[in-house]
């Protein structure tokens, strides 16, 4: 099956269901689970990191690259897996974590206790003149990027926790090393490898000051370097590249669309595709995270359109996406879950399955999930929210203020155990959870969807439709009504058919016309949420999303 026909399924293994009682997620619940997961359609199932992790970031923060922590169970349950999804024309995708290892990692073990060849394995700087940190670059998740090395003089680089220390990919051992952890996974039958924060890989060797700390400006003194586009190129000939069935997708935080391009574009021999951000940033206050004004439903559309032409204009793929581990639930986010569950759901799967790329749905999200709405900090375990509480409160926040903005932009909002049924935690342990079942679980959950809801079966159509049609897989791209201030609407083209797309993302009806390209013409309803017909004028009701099919007259 080409790239543009697969749909990729996010699990997060923590979340997804405990089998030994310890409250975590495990690899024998996937087993448990993957009928479930093989009814809805899809073709590849992406899972978190699961390797030996302390799990000071979730697991992101890896000790072993090539082994199975034993929370989540052994190598022969991973061998297990493996062949259970291949029985089902599945294949699995790996979160490969290669800008950054654990300081309980053994090369950075080795590196404090003296080892010169792995020391060479990290950003090792002294301390400037005045007694000051190696550059004033800010970690990702709050602080300083610097944190000092053992009872040495040094410190060692982390752009990210601190018990995660940057990787020196000038040193062509650490690339051969990573080469290897790809390999290793290979050989075991992985079909994918999802690589995380992979355009920041190419800092310097003569690291500078920013101009601001935290700034934009910081993030290009180690961000699409094009040091990164060689090591990719290299990462591709040595592993997956061999292998011409395998797909690759990369975190490509801040990127552009030329970047995206060259990254994805087939001739480069780079990666099948890219995550990029920007249309989730359309709710961030002067492009800060840690806000929660109502998002730029305008700024949305232009990035979207931006992206979609761009990278079709110079052949390269998307990762279609509103929701994943990192990002707080997208219903809760651009909809009303409260009044119009389905709707708004159904609404942005519609957009996403719709578009130029490739479509991922995060656990959860077929049935409905939404954000827990967690009362107290302390439900919250994700190392990013607490760091970023405190910094709200230094920067005069109210408790209330910091709070009402960490219940919108959490990362722990997308990881709550996935809701199973309407037993206690949700059919998802017998102990108590990791983090704690968001308190809807006795109304949202898969039992009660697929008994009673409509949620997972549209998401099974738009998979269907996907597979069924070629202008919805391999069409252009166009967009429509681009000023609207509650439509969204574009157009693929293919071999003689249009497929016409409009998505009402307010409540409320709104009348629109169809541009006269479309007026008085024979169309097919494929897909729709709400009882809207064909017409040259239509009323979309509240998040109303529909999409006709047109033959070229």
């Amino acid at each position: 099956m080409r790239l543009s026909k697969k749909v990729v399924y996010q699990l997060y293994p923590k979340s997804f269901k405990d089998t030994t009682g310890n409250g975590m997620g495990d690899l024998r619940g996937i087993i448990e689970k993957l009928d479930y997961l093989a009814g809805l359609g899809v073709d590849l199932i992406w899972l978190n990191p699961f390797y030996p992790s302390p799990q000071y970031d979730n697991g992101y923060d890896i000790s072993d690259y090539c082994a199975i922590d034993p929370a989540f169970g052994t190598m022969a349950d991973f061998e297990e897996l493996v062949a259970e999804v291949g029985k089902r024309g599945i294949g699995l995708m790996l979160d490969m974590v290669l800008n950054h290892v654990s300081t309980e990692h053994e090369w950075f073990k080795k590196a404090l206790a003296g080892d010169p060849k792995y020391q060479a394995y990290f950003y090792l700087r002294p301390a400037k003149a005045d007694g000051s940190l190696p550059t004033n670059w800010e970690s990702k998740f709050g602080g300083p990027a610097w944190e000092r090395f053992g009872k040495t003089d040094l410190y060692y680089l982390h752009l990210y926790d601190v018990t995660q220390a940057d990787l020196d990919w000038h040193n062509p051992q650490v690339r051969q090393e990573l080469h290897q952890v790809v390999n290793f996974w290979r050989q075991k039958g992985v079909k994918g490898f999802r690589f995380d924060v992979l355009n920041v890989i190419g800092k310097s060797e003569e690291l500078v000051d920013s101009q601001a700390p935290g700034s934009s400006q910081e993030k290009s003194l180690y961000t699409d370097t094009p040091i990164v586009h060689t090591w990719i190129r290299e990462l591709n000939q040595a592993t997956f590249g061999q292998d011409q069935e395998i797909v690759t997708v990369g975190e490509m935080s801040s990127t552009t669309i030329e970047n995206g391009i060259s990254y994805t574009n087939p001739k480069d021999q780079e990666l099948s595709m890219i995550f990029s951000f920007h249309h989730l940033k359309v709710d961030y206050e002067n492009g800060e995270k840690w806000s929660n004004p109502a998002f730029d439903f305008i700024e949305l559309k232009r990035i979207l359109d931006e992206w979609q032409t761009g990278m079709s204009d110079g052949q390269g793929w998307n990762a279609l996406f509103f929701n994943n581990h990192d990002q707080p639930r997208s219903n809760n986010r651009f909809g009303d879950v409260v009044n119009y569950p389905y709707q708004t759901q159904t609404l942005l799967a519609t957009v996403t399955h719709l578009l130029r790329g490739t479509p991922y749905i995060y656990q959860g999200e077929e049935i409905g999930m939404t954000n827990p709405g967690y009362q107290e900090l302390a439900q919250y375990n994700d190392v990013e929210t607490h760091n970023n509480y405190r910094i709200m409160r230094e920067k005069g926040y109210s408790h209330e203020k910091a709070m009402a903005i960490i219940q919108a932009k959490s990362r722990d909002n997308s990881r709550t155990p996935m809701q199973w049924d309407g037993t206690t935690h949700a059919g998802f342990t017998k102990a108590t959870p990791w983090l704690e079942v968001a308190a809807n679980y006795p109304t949202i959950n898969v039992e009660q969807e697929l008994a009673e809801g409509k949620i997972y079966t549209y998401y099974q159509e738009l998979i269907r439709l996907r597979k069924d049609y070629d202008v919805i897989s391999d069409g252009t791209y166009g967009g429509l009504f681009l000023d609207h201030p509650s439509i969204m609407a574009f157009v693929r083209e293919y071999e003689g058919q249009q497929l016409l797309v409009l998505g009402h993302f307010y409540d409320g009806n709104v009348e629109i016309e169809l541009p006269q390209a479309f007026r008085g013409r024979t169309a097919t309803k494929l897909i729709g949420n709400g009882p809207v017909q064909y017409a040259d004028r239509l009323t979309l009701g509240a998040y109303e999303a529909v999409a006709f099919l047109f033959e070229t007259e």
